[in-house]
């Protein structure tokens, strides 16, 4: 009956499972405990997202109506950790994680738009939707840190005229 909607979901699943995996990775490769929480807080984010898709997963697959719970929105002040002063020790493994998270939440964000075009069910449209925005907000803080390391990491090659 929902084998449609399915499909959908299982690739919103694994596309949140590898972003919390990567998230997880580059955490744990990073020295600095203020770019690990950076890292740290989207693998966060990411689990979270899984979670919620599975839920509705576990009620298609009964099929049932999903239950779609009030999702709480990202926190409007991150814990500041997309800040200038928290990549102030770009290296290029940093400046590499943040450009892989650059694409992963651009490819996360842009299916969920599709996937909200494409669901026959409005709540489960509802949460595409939200999730896209989320992305959306992850996509632009990752963006903004990744403009700092990179301009830090070209400062330490020379390239740099200061």
């Amino acid at each position: 009956m929902y084998a449609k909607e399915m499909e959908i979901l299982k690739t919103a699943i694994l596309n949140e499972n590898e972003g919390f995996q990567f998230y997880r990775l580059a955490a744990d490769s990073m020295n600095d405990g203020e770019v690990r929480a950076v890292f740290e807080f989207l693998a966060k984010e990411e689990e979270g997202h899984e979670k919620w898709l599975r839920g509705i997963a576990r009620d298609l697959m009964g099929n049932n109506p999903p239950s779609v719970e009030i999702i709480p929105g990202p926190e409007t002040s991150s814990p500041g950790i997309f800040t200038r002063d928290n990549i102030k020790s770009a290296g290029s493994l940093i400046v590499s994680a943040l450009h892989i998270g650059i694409m992963m939440e651009k490819a996360s964000m842009d299916y969920y738009r599709e996937a909200a075009q494409k669901t026959q069910l409005p709540e489960v449209r509802d949460l595409y939707l939200k999730l896209s925005h989320w992305e959306k907000d992850h996509l632009d803080r990752l963006e903004k840190a990744y403009d700092f390391a990179r301009e830090e990491w070209w400062a330490k090659q020379g390239f740099s005229p200061a």
